[in-house]
């Protein structure tokens, strides 16, 4: 990529320099730093694309083929708009990554479940990849095979049963207890290992995680993979910089 004061710029857009698109649940809950619907997340540009009709408790729940028309049309909307790779908000969507990855021409990584095969490799042999989902009753087969991961030794644990973050999300609430949802977290990840002491690293299914993800991480001592840990590893294939230094 030249620099911008270099060369001939073209136009034909109305606006510029959006590497990642992020396809968005249409939804109103709260989103905070850390959260991949809150901007100041992200340390560069990125553009948001609601989809109409995909309600948060539709995806997780019910998420059905009726949806795979608006997610696509709206990813062809993004890369019109010129970003250089597409993403989602929601790990569920791994369902319907082919059908989105299919439409267009720039890279697209639907869900955080795609990192499962990448961290199962990085692991001693006889390890399995924790996941922490919203929901592991809704979490199926389905989902891990879109995205290569069905084979790899997991040990799973949702969150639909307590009280605060899952129903935040499904119930589309206006408020939560952020504190009540860091203790949520931090007690499902502790089960999650207790339960299975040969995990060796947690990947967080849903995108609202990341806020949490240092205290899971600090109450397990486990390597933590989460949808910014994707964002940023594709953000930084996408837009290289010089090194500086000297020898």
């Amino acid at each position: 990529m030249k620099g911008i004061n270099k060369g001939i710029a073209k136009g034909g857009k109305n606006y510029y320099g959006f590497p990642i698109g992020i396809l968005m649940l249409h939804s109103q809950f709260p989103r905070i730093p850390g959260e991949m619907g809150n901007a100041y997340t992200w340390d560069f540009p990125v553009l948001y694309k609601a989809v109409k009709g995909a309600s948060p408790e539709k995806v997780v729940t019910d998420l059905t083929p009726s949806l795979i028309e608006p997610f696509v049309n709206a990813a062809k909307e993004l890369e019109a708009e010129g970003v250089r790779a597409i993403t989602t908000n929601c790990g569920f969507l791994a369902m319907f990554h082919n059908e989105i990855s299919s439409a267009v021409n720039v890279p697209v990584f639907s869900s955080t479940l795609m990192m499962i095969p990448m961290v199962y490799r990085m692991l001693k042999p006889g390890k399995k990849v924790g996941v922490l989902t919203v929901n592991s009753a809704t979490l199926t087969d389905r989902h891990f095979d879109a995205v290569g991961a069905l084979e790899i030794p997991k040990a799973i644990q949702g969150l639909q049963d307590e009280e605060e973050f899952t129903n935040m999300i499904l119930e589309d609430r206006l408020e939560f207890d952020i504190d009540k949802a860091r203790e949520e977290h931090v007690r499902c990840a502790r089960k999650l290992v207790e339960e299975n002491p040969d995990v060796g690293a947690i990947v967080l299914e849903c995108t609202n995680m990341p806020p949490y993800a240092k205290d899971i991480q600090e109450a397990t001592g486990l390597p933590v993979f989460d949808i910014t840990t994707l964002v940023n590893m594709v953000h930084n294939a996408l837009v290289k910089h010089p090194w500086k230094g000297i020898m």
